[in-house]
């Protein structure tokens, strides 16, 4: 592997870069690693909360630094900024991508079954309208769905997932949320030009193991990785195992 291969983590929706805090430290040092939170969310809760303005923000931190031969780590939404970037600017400073417990379309119908678990369209419309009546609520159910276990993982509890959720403006966390159920990146995933490794835990409660299938199978140079212990946040959750498969992959490509 290259030394100062270039790493940037995307987190996922209502978290921020501090995320992956726990996961950089267990990693080599011949990587240099980025964390960067995106629009909405930390330092940059104030840009427009949008896939598009993410990429472009994506696009401004390997611009300014130069990075190049980059591996991306998409959790969530984290996937989803990353495939607006490739199809925005293209993959040229991109080595690889790994996408965490994340589908390219998230409402099912009988065409899509990959999408967000018992959420059809009507049901995504149904769980925009509680967002809006009860965030605080909608918090909650985050926290908990967010792991296999309810109370949280090993390093990054139920409580603490909790408090990073409500810590967000709520209406900047529902325009970011329409973004993603309107999002439709089935077609970029066919022609996706890097390598992908669709990663998922086992015992998601957000997305089915079918979603990283299709992902693997439907990349030109697609793979999957299953975390068996985890729910949604294997990076929390199997922190190590996680770790490890993130070397291997970027010593991979």
């Amino acid at each position: 592997m290259p030394r100062q291969r270039s790493v940037v983590f995307l987190h996922g929706w209502t978290m921020r870069g501090s995320i992956f805090n726990d996961l950089v430290a267990r990693l080599p040092a011949e990587f240099d690693f980025h964390t960067p939170d995106l629009p909405g969310h930390g330092k940059r809760a104030r840009l427009e909360p949008s896939l598009e303005v993410a990429a472009n923000t994506l696009a401004g931190v390997l611009k300014a630094q130069d990075l190049r031969d980059v591996v991306l780590v998409g959790w969530s939404m984290g996937a989803a900024v990353a495939w607006q970037f490739i199809e925005q600017y293209g993959a040229d400073r991109i080595a690889g991508l790994m996408t965490v417990d994340m589908s390219p379309r998230l409402g099912c119908n009988a065409d899509w079954l990959h999408g967000l678990i018992d959420q059809g369209d009507a049901d995504l419309a149904q769980t925009t309208q509680r967002m809006i009546a009860d965030w605080p609520g909608t918090a909650e159910a985050i926290a908990t769905t967010m792991f296999a276990r309810r109370e949280g993982a090993p390093g990054y509890s139920r409580k603490q997932a909790l408090d990073q959720i409500l810590s967000n403006d709520p209406a900047s966390m529902i325009a970011m949320w329409g973004a993603l159920v309107a999002m439709d990146k089935r077609e970029l995933i066919g022609q996706l030009p890097c390598p992908l490794l669709a990663t998922f835990g086992a015992r998601s409660r957000v997305y089915p193991k079918s979603a990283a299938a299709w992902l693997a199978r439907t990349a030109p140079r697609g793979r999957m990785h299953a975390f068996e212990d985890s729910g949604h946040s294997p990076h929390l959750e199997q922190p190590e195992a996680f770790a490890e498969t993130l070397v291997d992959f970027a010593g991979s490509v």
